[in-house]
């Protein structure tokens, strides 16, 4: 299996905050610069009477993949709860850790960036035996952005985040951020200035850090 040559993990300080989108925003940004980009979801759960696209779906769309190559069709749970508690509902085994990583493989001529997406918030669980976090660091991804909202409680969720994520490297990003929202503004400055964190406020900043 071919490594990518930059692997991002794509962690959120919550679920429905935003890291579907921002995983398919930035890859389009990167096949749009000409950059070979493949995403990865390996376990999705969702709400099956809803007809909006499934996670994987919507990152196959953004990359020109199959959905069943960005998550494994094993690892479709329709159930809107957290993979091993939905895997349980549906009377189903939920993968440990080693098989999860086991389970994600790369284009075999090479991609530039592979992504990585993990599920609802920093340490929701996401394998039988681990986290959206442990999965990140098992994987020893060069790069992890935290999406998270821009409004109200975002200081101690994006605090939070980057502590349980230490030390691997974390781009902070400030989703849905306007610019004419007082809030907003104060809490990019305080995240950056005092806290001293990588953040940007939208996916053409994040591309931007890829190089």
């Amino acid at each position: 299996m071919t490594r990518p040559e930059l692997l991002v993990g794509v962690c959120g300080t919550a679920t429905e905050v935003g890291k579907t989108w921002a995983s398919a925003r930035l890859a389009e940004h990167l096949v749009g610069g000409r950059r070979t980009v493949a995403a990865r979801k390996p376990l999705q759960s969702f709400d099956p009477a809803d007809d909006a696209a499934t996670d994987a779906e919507v990152l196959a769309a953004a990359t020109g993949e199959d959905p069943d190559h960005v998550c494994p069709e094993p690892g479709w749970y329709p159930v809107p709860m957290a993979p091993p508690m939905a895997a349980a509902a549906l009377g189903r085994p939920c993968p440990t850790l080693a098989e999860v990583v086991a389970g994600i493989t790369w284009p075999a001529d090479g991609v530039d960036v592979g992504l990585v997406e993990t599920v609802g918030g920093v340490r929701s669980p996401l394998a039988e035996d681990g986290d959206s976090r442990d999965l990140v660091r098992a994987l020893g991804v060069d790069l992890v952005v935290l999406v998270a909202d821009a409004g109200l409680g975002t200081i101690d969720a994006v605090r939070s985040g980057v502590d349980a994520l230490a030390p691997l490297p974390v781009v902070v990003l400030l989703n849905r951020f306007d610019e004419a929202d007082d809030l907003h503004r104060r809490n990019r400055d305080w995240l950056a200035q005092r806290d001293g964190l990588d953040v940007v406020t939208g996916v053409d900043g994040f591309a931007a850090r890829l190089g």
